[in-house]
């Protein structure tokens, strides 16, 4: 008999270097998987990302075994690592904290193209621009 999926969940860690503290842990436990086993296979999987934030699909099986996919980091921090900003804007649509340029912008697009709805790439590019704005940052031409 196949195992049964009984619960997935989403979670936020960085790449290589999480540990089983808040928030990882206790969102881990409540789904019945073991904090210590993910963790370890986390980083051992991510070790070359270095700290960079990045978003996983856990599957629990009824038999508390679980799985992992691991996705790509989320637009916001690639935006704000590719500014030089540490935060977005509070008040983005008149502070202005950094600015990208349209080949920086593709470059994420691609990166993100597989977790993006978009068909084409420059579906992609306007998704991320979005988020740009959203965050104060211009895109230069």
């Amino acid at each position: 008999m196949a195992k049964q999926i009984i619960k997935t969940f989403k979670l936020q860690a960085p790449g290589g270097k999480a540990t089983p503290a808040p928030p990882i842990g206790p969102a881990l436990g409540q789904h019945g998987v073991n904090p210590g086993q993910f963790i370890q296979q986390f980083n051992d999987r991510t070790k070359e990302l270095n700290g960079k934030v990045v978003t996983v699909v856990v599957n629990v099986y009824n038999d508390r075994s679980f799985d992992f996919e691991v996705k790509s980091p989320p637009a916001a921090v690639m935006i704000k690592d590719a500014a030089g900003v540490a935060k977005g804007s509070g008040v983005p649509h008149t502070e202005k904290v950094g600015n990208l340029t349209r080949a920086q912008v593709e470059a994420i697009a691609t990166e993100k193209m597989p977790d993006l709805n978009a068909f084409d790439l420059d579906a992609a590019c306007r998704t991320i621009e979005g988020t740009c704005r959203s965050m104060g940052i211009t895109v230069d031409a």
